[in-house]
């Protein structure tokens, strides 16, 4: 096993040429000293397969960082949800883990159908009338709104709100360097976002319902200034808050998009996750990806066909809207498994109990003189900012000892956004999320360990 290398000495000296470098040392100076591996891995020559994968759970069972070790108050956009047996059961299937894409509609029914069903679950959830099959993930998901906007809007000008999670805004600014896109970025005040500098037309105008920092965002005075400006009002929305506040569709949002991890995937390192899409009915054309749609066959038999695809591989190149050449059809159907799972009323326990977990964490932490709400006027849904006597790096680290996947470093994301919060206020923010995995016995142990560990 060792001894097995993909690549020739050959083939490697061609790579580095070609990125104009001369060892593969050079290929990894992006990757801090502090967590490179020195010295190679001090195997024994001719060890066993075994043996070498005894010796690899070994060292994994010194990271602290795993959420089978330690109770997750992590979030920022991706959560511990519970994942019910059922899904893995159904999802398990071998029709679903190794159908491909259905492009023969007479021998993928069952996947075609678990698709239209995962699509009128989230056009329901998020109150538009159609929905694709699925995106890679919420980020990609955004970028695609943020075309089907500029596309419909004629007018390459996208408004960001500081609330929508730094790193989907940064995917949004990438793809924006070759679409040409206009980017401005409006500033969070107290936790949420101010638009009142934005005036003249635009394309489109985005929000995130909940913010990163879990605040409210009021949609109805984004409707208005959409109307004002002749933008699109694109969502990213969680969907599970939709369990408990009104649909984004509700108040006029043209497109919504989401992350669903929440629903049927578990953390696994950060992916593969499932983009959320859903828009209204004038822009169906531009609607990126594929659409599952229900028909008849010719006995009159109810079934299942993709409908719709408009990238550029179905359709002429210059009358395509989006070159997303597949989507996340397992985790979509688990998705899908766990929200017939829930129903309505389970969605609505679930969205309770995360808002209801944080409200307790927030009334426990008010007692303590180390830790504070960043902003305790802002109402939350599940994620909260904290505000530390010790800087948040120092605090993850501190709880970590205490049994406790402590939460975010909002450094890095506060960094910018908001302009009312000084440098301190960056280094010392810890943004924490409550599932509905957590009980009022974690939260609380969680509360006193925090008041600890936030002294400086």
């Amino acid at each position: 096993m060792a001894d097995y290398m993909p690549h020739t000495p050959e083939e490697v000296e061609q790579m580095l040429a070609f990125l104009g470098l001369s060892t593969e040392a050079e290929l990894f100076d992006v990757v801090p000293e502090a967590i490179r591996l020195a010295g190679g891995l001090n195997l024994a020559p001719g060890i066993t397969e075994p043996d070498v994968l005894d010796r690899f759970e070994q060292r994994a069972a010194n990271n602290r960082a795993r959420a089978d070790q330690l109770v997750c108050f992590a979030g920022a956009g991706a959560y511990d949800h519970e994942l019910p047996p059922v899904v893995k059961m159904l999802g398990s299937r071998s029709e679903f883990v190794t159908a491909y894409t259905p492009y023969q509609p007479e021998i993928a029914q069952g996947v075609l159908q678990a698709i239209f069903e995962f699509q009128t679950m989230t056009a329901r959830i998020f109150g538009l009338p159609v929905a694709n099959a699925s995106l890679y993930d919420g980020a990609t998901a955004l970028v695609e709104a943020v075309n089907l906007a500029v596309a419909s809007a004629k007018n390459s000008r996208v408004v960001l709100s500081s609330g929508v999670h730094p790193h989907w805004r940064q995917v949004v600014e990438t793809f924006a360097v070759g679409t040409g896109h206009e980017i401005e970025v409006a500033p969070l005040v107290d936790g949420r976002t101010d638009f009142s500098a934005i005036d003249g037309p635009c394309g489109a105008i985005v929000v995130a319902q909940p913010n990163y920092l879990g605040g409210l965002e009021h949609l109805d005075q984004v409707r208005a200034l959409c109307d004002r400006t002749g933008a699109l009002m694109i969502v990213a929305a969680d969907p599970v808050a939709s369990g408990l506040l009104k649909t984004p569709g509700s108040y006029g949002a043209d497109v919504v998009v989401g992350e669903g991890q929440g629903f049927g995937t578990a953390l696994s390192f950060g992916g593969p996750y499932l983009g959320l899409f859903a828009c209204t009915l004038p822009q169906i054309r531009r609607l990126p990806g594929r659409i599952v749609g229900e028909t008849v066959d010719t006995t009159g038999t109810k079934a299942y066909v993709t409908t719709l695809r408009t990238r550029e591989q179905d359709i002429r190149r210059e009358k395509a809207t989006s070159n997303v050449c597949t989507n996340q059809t397992l985790m979509a159907v688990a998705a899908a498994i766990q929200l017939s799972w829930l129903g309505t009323a389970g969605l609505t326990d679930l969205a309770l109990r995360c808002a209801q977990g944080t409200r307790y964490l927030i009334d426990q932490l008010g007692a303590g003189s180390n830790t504070s709400v960043l902003h305790p006027n802002l109402p939350v849904f599940r994620d909260v900012a904290i505000r530390t006597a010790a800087p948040a790096s120092v605090v993850i680290e501190r709880m970590a000892d205490e049994g406790f996947l402590a939460g975010i470093a909002a450094s890095a994301l506060l960094r910018g956004s908001d302009p009312s919060l000084s440098p301190s206020d960056h280094d010392h923010t810890l943004l924490v999320s409550v599932t509905e995995r957590r009980t009022a016995e974690q939260i609380d142990r969680f509360a006193a360990a925090l008041e600890k560990a936030g002294q400086k």
